[in-house]
């Protein structure tokens, strides 16, 4: 029986400017980084305070898991924000806001009040979108 989660993907288009991003700008730590070959790594990373499950930084590049067609289709959806998605919650949506937005991040929705709670939605560097989102139980 399936006991937990441990490992997520997001598909990136260069390893080291996600590692920037997640790490510099989202706060999130460097868990694993071993070479795998084409100049990519295994490369995970996590939310400090949420360290059991870990986000595999998965570059797309010809060879290993991808063709050539394949590797250039994905990574054309990842760039047009049409594959990648994720949800990472917040106590303070506003605080957490400024200070994302104060590091560069890109947001294409500021933190808007919905049924569920507060909600703010950004880019990552390679076009994978996520929500930010503090919760009602939270506020």
């Amino acid at each position: 029986m399936i006991t937990k989660l441990s490992h997520a993907s997001i598909y990136v288009l260069d390893q080291e400017s996600a590692y920037d991003f997640y790490v510099n700008k989202l706060g999130f730590i460097e868990k694993i980084k071993v070479p795998i070959g084409n100049d990519a790594y295994w490369l995970t990373v996590c939310p400090k305070d949420q360290q059991e499950i870990e986000i595999t930084l998965m570059p797309i590049y010809k060879g290993g898991m991808f063709k050539e067609d394949v590797a250039q289709s994905l990574a054309k959806l990842v760039k047009n924000g049409t594959f990648g998605f994720g949800v990472f919650e917040c106590a303070d949506i506003y605080a957490t806001y400024q200070e994302l937005k104060d590091k560069g991040v890109e947001f294409t929705k500021e933190p808007t009040q919905e049924f569920y709670g507060i909600e703010a939605l950004f880019k990552d560097d390679s076009g994978n979108w996520f929500s930010l989102t503090q919760f009602k139980s939270a506020q």
